[in-house]
């Protein structure tokens, strides 16, 4: 695939997130005005924020719950994200089980029942997200990545899932592509959804039940104010700053810059950047197969996602994750042509029968990882306040699950969930700058090096390694 070609295949692509961009999205709430006094404030309107304020309501009817967001909710990783809702809190179980090895059993449960919990969710509200429990195939594109696909499906098999190896003619059975050597494939802990509608379906909920919702509502500040905290607001849309007096506080604004000093040491904003096609043709989906509509993923260092769409088009997102000094987010950094023409140039390798496809969007969006590459959970403000962060790019199930372990801190009581070494222990910090972005940039170098060196890792990676400490999206 030429770099002429790349670039006739983006030349129409729309710089906007495809979810996102929908005639039928819903309108804007409008933003807060003047003072305001609640029960349970919920900062942030993303998965994490929604599943709190519909959970809270739930648990008890009479609380007021009101939730604000800077823009609308959903529209940032939420709305941006490749639609893999997973079972894993850990990031996978080879993280879980390197991090957390006395209770990963225990969180493996968790985490099924979650994922569960999500489905019922789906149902009992009419979600209408195109929720699908795919699996997820993981495939074998160098050789020495069928040793490691074995050793995974060996650890997945202790711990209970329900795994297949495939080999080279049995996994291009199910996807048709030349690169493929091998797969495995989980069968059930891994759905499909749209991230966008079912952020949408989340809102709609929880107005439903009675949860305030303010969207264009960005919070400024925070302070105590006597057995309460207060939030300050900017004006959004015209309307005047204004505030909120709560009892108890949700934060969860992630990848964004924190509202509490302490996390800044403990996540940074990577961006991740995705395409989606146009709809595939019938000729063209019959030339890769694809017909159980599996989410699919390599097994390199530097990966990438990819997914069938319900109208029929491919995401394809992943590889590069990108760090901007100084921990910046910004719109203008959603759009990287570099990045978006390697994927084109990655996808026409993986797929060549699909050398006439077109992209019809380009978009990217930020995530929050930590040195651990699952979340992590604190409290703040003798305990009025609690936090999630640093989800690490699998979010979509997990934050389900740490709405759960934040409403429990927040009540004070002494719960499985918040006895877990998961929700106890803090991940280790990140350097200040300079040092975070050279440590960052020498670690996806070395990431690059050892996915062209057969897996090998250099010494700054072992190092690594043996610290703890790690890199990823």
């Amino acid at each position: 695939m030429t770099l002429s070609q790349a670039g006739r295949a983006l030349a129409d692509a729309a710089p906007v997130p495809y979810w996102l961009d929908r005639p039928d999205r819903p309108d804007p709430l409008p933003p807060l005005v003047g003072p305001q006094t609640a029960d349970l404030l919920v900062i942030g309107g993303g998965y994490g924020g929604l599943w709190a304020a519909l959970l809270a309501k739930q648990a008890d009817p009479d609380r007021d719950v009101l939730l604000v967001d800077a823009g609308t909710c959903g529209w940032a990783a939420s709305g941006r994200n490749g639609g893999f809702c997973a079972a894993s809190l850990t990031h996978g179980l080879a993280n879980g089980v390197d991090r957390f090895p006395d209770e990963v059993g225990e969180l493996e449960r968790l985490g099924r029942e979650n994922l569960d919990a999500i489905a019922a969710t789906v149902a009992e509200h009419d979600i209408d997200c195109d929720f699908e429990r795919t699996g997820e195939l993981a495939v074998a594109v160098e050789p020495y990545q069928l040793d490691g696909l074995a050793a995974d499906a060996e650890l997945a098999r202790r711990y209970g899932h329900r795994v297949r190896l495939l080999d080279r003619d049995e996994v291009r059975a199910e996807v048709d592509s030349p690169t493929y050597l091998g797969g495995m494939f989980d069968a059930d802990r891994v759905a499909m959804v749209d991230p966008a509608k079912l952020a949408w379906g989340l809102r709609r909920a929880c107005l439903d039940l009675g949860v305030r919702v303010h969207e264009h509502t960005r919070v400024t500040g925070l302070r105590a104010d006597g057995a309460a905290l207060r939030a300050r607001t900017a004006g959004g849309r015209g309307a005047a700053p204004g505030s909120v007096r709560a009892r108890r506080v949700v934060l969860a604004t992630n990848a964004f810059p924190p509202l509490l000093r302490r996390l800044r040491a403990y996540v940074v904003p990577v961006y991740d950047h995705v395409l989606m096609t146009e709809p595939l043709t019938p000729a063209q989906r019959d030339a890769i197969g694809w017909r159980n509509r599996q989410g699919l993923a390599d097994t390199a260092n530097q990966f990438h996602y990819y997914r069938i769409t319900a109208d029929g088009r491919i995401l394809f997102g992943g590889y590069d994750a990108v760090y901007h000094y100084g921990n910046r987010v910004a719109p203008e950094l959603e759009q990287r042509p570099a990045t978006f023409t390697t994927l084109a140039n990655h996808f026409f390798t993986t797929f060549p029968q699909l050398a006439d496809v077109r992209f019809s969007h380009r978009w990217g969006g930020v995530i929050d990882t930590c040195t651990r590459f699952c979340p992590f959970y604190g409290t703040a403000y003798d305990g009025r306040l609690a936090y999630a962060a640093g989800y690490t790019g699998l979010g979509v199930g997990a934050t389900r699950f740490s709405a759960r372990v934040l409403l429990d801190l927040l009540d004070g009581g002494d719960t499985p969930l918040t006895r877990l070494d998961l929700v106890r222990r803090k991940p280790l910090p990140f350097p200040p700058e300079p040092v975070r972005a050279l440590g960052i940039n020498l670690t996806r170098r070395s990431m690059a090096r050892a996915d062209a060196r057969e897996g090998r890792r250099d010494l700054w990676l072992r190092t690594l390694d043996r610290l703890g400490l790690g890199f990823d999206s």
